[in-house]
């Protein structure tokens, strides 16, 4: 399992983030705090907030997903 840490700032970072997602053919997930969330659900990511520091987990290998979020990675 793949672990990234990104911030989404703005829902167009959402939307972009769930697009890239949703393009996965496995399981991904997006952590704050003990909450976890589907990485592919829109209002489940809204639900978590704005413009804080997540982790996504991923449960497969996407080369193309992992360049796509990387402009919302974070050290």
């Amino acid at each position: 399992m793949n672990k990234i840490k990104i911030r989404l700032n703005a829902t167009a970072d959402v939307q972009e983030f769930v697009r890239a997602a949703e393009k996965c053919d496995f399981d991904v997930d997006i952590q704050y705090d003990s909450t976890i969330v589907d990485a592919k659900s829109i209002l489940g990511i809204f639900s978590l907030g704005l413009a804080k520091i997540f982790t996504v987990n991923c449960h497969g290998e996407n080369a193309e997903f992992v360049d796509a979020i990387q402009k919302f990675a974070v050290a």
